[in-house]
């Protein structure tokens, strides 16, 4: 009995291996490459497949989804001789698992070799001002040289992006002193153009002050002639009014002569001729008023009205 149990062991356990071989459960976004004999036989895709166990192998598992690769800095000349290392990052994604396996022995250091010789023929064709400048230009040329060469590997390249450029140590030290000379020139044209501003705008409030001032002092003088025309006109019909004699206006002259003096600045005064004929009527009036207080030098005395008269006579000398 020993014998038959042994041998019915070794039947299921063979048995069971057989199911574990035929069953083959494939992830989603996987694929697996099935050889019998070691020939490529079929593709299997995602989910439950049945293989013939002992007979089927499988030859690879392939991840379907967009991978991302960082390559570390490779050195890189440009075309006026500097030398730049720069870091890539390839996003890619297996569209043929039957080609990423069989055309070609290792896809990933495939790729790897291409973007470094694609890389150094883009770059040795650009100074390095461009080179810095052209990011866009240089991931559009790596994404289109590798696109095409791995295609028949069953590969899409879907992006190429430069994570650094970095120049040597003595062309970072030159590039931040010319940044720091552009900086500190912005800087000075800009003070230079907001102190000119500043001035501008000072001369025009320094105008804009001067011709209101010196229209205000034109209306205040306008208004102080207009003022003085009033007032002379409002005396001068005053005095139409008031039907002033040559004798009035005689003394008002008179008693507007020394106002005509003042001032330490007068060292010559002139006299008009007018004054002649003001005094004539002057002393003209004041004979009249002798005469009519004196009489004709027989001591009389004539009535002012409103005044009242009062007779005086001479001592008499013994």
């Amino acid at each position: 009995m020993e014998p038959v149990i042994i041998v019915l062991i070794i039947l299921v356990v063979l048995v069971f291996i057989a199911l574990i071989k035929t069953i083959q459960v494939i992830p989603q976004a996987s694929a697996a490459i099935v050889e019998r004999f070691g020939r490529y036989t079929r593709t299997l895709n995602a989910g439950l497949n049945i293989v013939v166990p002992f007979i089927d192998t499988i030859r690879n598992r392939i991840d379907l989804r967009e991978q991302v690769v960082p390559f570390p800095p490779q050195p890189v000349i440009t075309q006026d001789n500097l030398v730049v290392n720069i870091d890539t990052v390839i996003y890619y994604q297996v569209t043929d698992a039957r080609a990423a396996t069989y055309e070609v022995a290792s896809y990933i250091q495939a790729i790897e070799q291409l973007t470094v010789t694609t890389l150094r023929n883009i770059i040795g064709g650009m100074d390095l001002e461009r080179t810095l400048t052209s990011r866009e230009e240089i991931n559009a040329a790596l994404r289109g040289v590798l696109d095409e060469a791995t295609g028949k590997w069953g590969i899409r390249v879907n992006r190429v992006e430069l994570k650094a450029i970095e120049p040597p140590t003595s062309i970072q030290d030159s590039m931040e002193k010319q940044m720091r000379a552009d900086r500190d020139k912005r800087a000075a044209i800009l003070t230079a153009e907001g102190t000119r501003q500043a001035a501008i705008l000072t001369a025009e409030g320094e105008k804009q002050s001067q011709i209101l001032r010196a229209e205000g002092e034109a209306k205040a003088a306008a208004l102080r002639a207009e003022g003085e025309a009033q007032a002379v006109r409002t005396v001068f019909e005053a005095i139409h009014a008031g039907d002033p004699d040559q004798k009035l206006l005689s003394y008002q002259y008179l008693q507007m002569l020394p106002k005509i003096a003042e001032g330490d600045a007068n060292k010559l005064w002139i006299v008009p001729s007018e004054i002649g004929d003001a005094l004539k009527g002057l002393s003209g009036a004041m004979g009249n008023l002798g005469g009519l207080g004196g009489g004709s030098g027989n001591g009389g005395s004539a009535n002012i009205p409103g005044q009242a008269t009062e007779r005086r006579e001479k001592p008499s000398i013994d």
